[in-house]
């Protein structure tokens, strides 16, 4: 797996086993890493091995979002079986997809900011598997879905649950208080076909697991879900979906939420109000 991240202070980095390089070290020109996006998509990334400078551990960096602006913001509801029966929802017959906008999202490691209590006392955090795509496109077919997708991302989605519950027109409102999107710090690159079934999605809370569920049980995989949107809009690179949540945990100030997806990453973020 390759990595394509940034520092605190935004500038491009590319990672593998080895640690992390400027990326100027392997593709001379690119400045940004959404400039990288096309190449990731295409499997044409350079390797770190290659670089012209030495790795850094990752644990020896402070890194900011991956991308400096995401594109637009897309979430799937209900998208495991299990998490639409504990809502006491149907199950979908589409992906009932929604979008978010860009004043959600908020760097690795949070915080989370709860809204007042006088507009939500019940906000729920729930780790997603996040892809992100690589390349403008339009109808693309579900076989095709892997040459238009650059990479992947652990995110933490919030809702506030008692403004949704209210009425379900409130979803947008309920979805969108600042703070209410987390992204992984690094967007995790694969360097062949990565089988995505097998992979375990969990959402964690204050250490102890609140939700765990495998991709292979959503009711709508990943390449369906890009193919079905690609066939509503034209997709762009640096666009995000937030593909489902195995399950939600209340969360109140002071708590520490994870999103874990194995082999993709992790990311965590404190609650505070």
């Amino acid at each position: 797996m390759k990595y394509l991240a940034r520092t605190a202070t935004g500038d491009p980095l590319l990672g593998g086993d080895e640690g992390y390089v400027p990326l100027g070290a392997v593709e001379p020109g690119i400045e940004r890493v959404c400039d990288a996006l096309p190449l990731a998509a295409a499997g044409d990334l350079g390797d770190v091995a290659d670089a012209t400078a030495d790795p850094v551990p990752a644990a020896d960096l402070s890194f900011g979002p991956p991308l400096g602006s995401f594109g637009k913001l897309w979430g799937i509801g209900l998208n495991y079986a299990e998490h639409a029966g504990d809502l006491d929802e149907r199950r979908p017959e589409e992906p009932a997809s929604f979008m978010k906008p860009s004043s959600v999202l908020t760097g690795p490691g949070g915080p989370i900011r709860l809204p007042p209590a006088s507009q939500s006392e019940r906000v729920t955090a729930e780790a997603e598997l996040a892809v992100v795509m690589g390349r403008a496109c339009r109808n693309v077919d579900e076989s095709d879905v892997d040459d238009v997708v650059a990479g992947f991302l652990p995110v933490i989605d919030m809702t506030a649950e008692d403004v949704l519950q209210r009425n379900p027109r409130f979803l947008t409102r309920a979805k969108s208080y600042d703070t209410f999107l987390v992204p992984g710090a690094a967007l995790a690159v694969p360097e062949g076909p990565l089988d995505l079934d097998a992979l375990s999605v969990r959402t964690e809370v204050n250490g102890e697991v609140a939700a765990e569920n495998e991709v292979r049980n959503m009711l709508f995989p990943p390449a369906e879900i890009v193919s079905f949107h690609s066939d509503v809009m034209t997709l762009k690179p640096g666009d995000l979906f937030s593909t489902g949540t195995p399950g939600a945990a209340r969360i109140e100030p002071g708590d520490e939420v994870r999103a874990v997806v194995e082999s993709i990453g992790t990311v965590t973020a404190p609650v505070t109000r």
